[in-house]
């Protein structure tokens, strides 16, 4: 063996018995873990919090009528709103006046949304309940044939799809107006007006939290009207 081979080799002698060899482990945070401490956090702490096991043991025994926003409660559905914003006026929000985005974001693109957990957890948990399930969203309806229904049933066992009704497009300041007439008891949203408009009416609201890579900004405070607010919702 030659000195530069045998350099070599007590070089990478050296290395391996180095406390920075590349052996070192690192540790990754578990974000959802960490949401589900929020009620111990001091920021949080005059917040009504409550789980779908809390929910679930305020319902009656009755089946009832319940409604959910889609985006950012239902779906984590920023990527069809970052893609209408590239497509249709990059760098301003003059895309959510074109009816053209509205026309595509509801007739495919939420294939590529994410559902959120505790939305499925909730919902499942109503469906078990009997209940019927309504999805209002301040989405302006598509002029084409919306696959927004179909994608959000197929989150869902088979023989509890009939219990989500078809999905209703408020259209922005109709909301208050569509909740009565689906006669939903209980509804749950993560915007502002989600709440304010379900007080309006009568309608017992709950708040999701938004997740922090939302592309709707700014972040609302949750529990600000005194609503309860579901544990982990961000997820």
């Amino acid at each position: 063996m030659n000195i530069k081979s045998s350099l070599k080799l007590i070089t990478l002698s050296v290395l391996l018995a180095s406390p920075l060899s590349f052996a070192k482990v690192y540790t990754t945070t578990d974000m959802q873990a960490v949401s589900h401490q929020a009620p111990q956090m001091e920021v949080y702490k005059d917040i009504n919090w409550v789980s779908v096991s809390d929910i679930q043991k305020q319902l009656p025994d009755h089946p009832i009528t319940v409604g959910l926003d889609i985006d950012d409660t239902m779906l984590f559905s920023s990527p069809v709103f970052y893609r209408g914003q590239q497509k249709y006026s990059p760098g301003s929000n003059a895309y959510l006046k074109n009816q053209d985005f509205w026309n595509e974001a509801s007739t495919g693109w939420d294939d590529f949304s994410l559902p959120k957990h505790s939305a499925l957890a909730l919902v499942n948990m109503h469906l078990a309940h009997g209940d019927t399930v309504y999805f209002i969203t301040g989405r302006n309806a598509p002029e084409g044939k919306e696959t927004l229904t179909s994608t959000i049933r197929h989150l869902f066992p088979k023989n509890r799809r009939d219990q989500i009704k078809p999905v209703v497009f408020a259209g922005g300041l109709e909301k208050e107006k569509q909740l009565k007439q689906a006669g939903v008891e209980q509804y749950y949203g993560d915007s502002d007006s989600d709440i304010t408009s379900s007080m309006h009416v009568g309608i017992k609201a709950i708040r999701f939290l938004r997740n922090e890579q939302s592309t709707y900004v700014p972040m609302p405070q949750a529990g600000k009207y005194g609503e309860p607010v579901l544990i982990g919702s961000n997820y």
